[in-house]
Parts: structure tokens; sequence; C-alpha cells
């Protein structure tokens, strides 16, 4: 399994501490660094929250060799003709390092802060679909030509990307999201659940790709998502105890929360017995979410416990 690092700076984080986990993550040799594309937290707490295109930017000049990744944009926030154009820069500037989560967009309370508006849920995903369309065209042999029931491209759209760029389709849907994904996404990606759901949601996308004449195999099925490890017993202990008072749970209460959500828990040999019925379920990639944004020792602790 690959694996791949991910945070969500709406939760606070400056772009030097941005760039302190992209540069531990390349130092690794991770796949990727990916960053969630949200304008404000759903806490009581308001934090800083930066721009996920902008310091993704930023990223692409100041690492080497990592991918660097946004996952996931909504399409409420911007327009597909924004998106593409975001998109393009970054790829030139990181030399092809750059690869395009785009989602339906979920949080209310963001588009209600900022005055942007959440459709319902039908339209949203017309919009979504439309924009993959668009954003596939626009990626494509130019000019480029589109017309959907919201989005209209009619341009020669320069530049155009170094390489492949891939497109990854996010989200928790269990029969549009994937299905979307098959037709159009370089990479699939979900948050953790079940086994048996991982599985069939991964089987619903490959059908959806063989259905539109795609190879299935050629698209990246990945999970996003937390763990609560530690490298032995007492190590993964001294940890749930302080995610439970962080969270006002007992640990006992936790850990079951956690585990029948699928989440990476335990030591060692519990985490990777996970990751490799993951793995027979269709998954190829891991981003391990990382909250602690200058916990560098946790992180590392964290990755070496998966194994990454």
């Amino acid at each position: 399994m690959e694996f791949s690092l991910m945070t969500e700076p709406q939760m606070g984080g400056t772009y030097d501490q941005l760039l302190a986990l992209a540069r531990r993550a390349e130092e690794r040799r991770l796949v990727s660094f990916a960053r969630s594309d949200h304008y404000y937290s759903s806490a009581d707490t308001a934090f800083d929250a930066t721009d996920a295109f902008a310091t993704l930017a930023g990223l692409a000049r100041d690492t080497h060799a990592i991918r660097v990744c946004v996952l996931v944009s909504p399409v409420t926030f911007r327009h597909p003709a924004v998106i593409v154009k975001n998109a393009l820069t970054i790829d030139q500037m990181s030399g092809g390092r750059f690869d395009l989560g785009i989602g339906t967009g979920w949080m209310a309370q963001e588009h209600d802060a900022f005055g942007l508006e959440l459709w319902p849920l039908p339209e949203r995903f017309g919009r979504f679909d439309d924009a993959l369309h668009y954003v596939r065209a626009a990626f494509g042999p130019q000019p480029a030509s589109y017309e959907g029931s919201f989005y209209r491209l009619e341009a020669d759209v320069r530049p155009g990307p170094t390489g492949p760029l891939p497109i990854i389709v996010g989200g928790t849907g269990k029969q549009r999201t994937p299905t979307l994904a098959g037709r159009f996404a370089d990479e699939y990606n979900q948050s953790p659940a079940a086994v048996d759901v991982l599985a069939a949601n991964i089987a619903t996308m490959r059908a959806a790709a063989e259905q539109a004449g795609r190879d299935p195999s050629s698209i990246v099925a990945s999970v996003m998502g937390s763990v609560l490890v530690g490298m032995d017993e007492t190590s993964y202990r001294s940890h749930l105890r302080t995610a439970a008072t962080e969270r006002l749970a007992e640990p006992a209460e936790l850990e079951k929360r956690f585990t029948n959500a699928g989440i990476p828990v335990g030591t060692p040999d519990q985490a990777r017995t996970l990751l490799s019925q993951w793995e027979a379920a269709g998954v190829d990639r891991f981003y391990v979410r990382h909250m602690e944004i200058d916990d560098l020792v946790l992180l590392d602790e964290k990755l070496n416990v998966l194994g990454a």
C-alpha cells in the first residue's frame, strides 16, 4: 500500500507549519502531501483558515519530489474555470506534481458564514457532474468544447497540463460518488468504513469505469482518515487516553467508536492487519490524516506504526 499525508488547516495552521509537514512527508518518501479545502471550521472556535490553492502553489515551489494535492475542492466554492486555472498553474509550478481533488461541498456552516450558496443535493451533484466534464475537456486536446446544464466551455485552454494531471473524486456517497469517480477520475477517495463497505464502493466505481469504456484497474482507490495508534501497547494506551480526554469521552468508548468507524487503532500488528484487509478490498493508497500540525514526532510514530 502507498501512503500520503493529509491535514486540515481550517482547524488552524500557518504556511510554514504546512511546509514543515510537507517536507517531512517528502523526507519519508510518501506519495503526496494533501490538504483540505475549507474556509471555516465546524468547531465552535474559529481558527485561521488559509486558502488551499494559494498554499499548495507555495508548496509546489518549496518542495522538490513529493506530489501536492487538494483533497477536495468543492464545486460550491469556485466555478470550474477557476478550478482549472488554479490546477494548471500549480501543475506548471510544481513540474507536474499536482493532484486535483474535486467534491460536491457539504459544510453548511462555512457556506452560511461566507455567503456561499449550498445548492440542494440534486443540484450539487448535477453541477459536480458538469464540472467533471468541464475539467476533463479543459485538460484534454485543445481547443476544448463542452456544453452542460450549468457550465459551458469554448476555449483554447493554455497552459495545458505538463503531463498527466490526476483528477481525484472524493466523497462518502455509496452510489453517485463512486459512479462519477469511475466515469471521470484517476483516483477515487473515500473515508474509513467497514471493510465490506469500502469493497462495495470500490466495486461500484470499477463497474462504472467499465461501463464508460475505461480500464477499471487504472483508477487508484484510496482512503483518507485518522489513526489512533502507538508503537506498543503502552504508547497506544497513552495516546488513547489523551484523545479521549480531548473528546470528553471514556477511553473504552472512544476505542469502540473508532474501531466501529473503520479507523486504524492499536499497535502495529493491529493497525497493519486492518490495512491488509483494506488492500484485499482494493485500497491502493492511504492518506494519513494528521491534525497535530506541530507534532512531527507523533507523525513519525504514526507512520512507523503503519509501515509507511
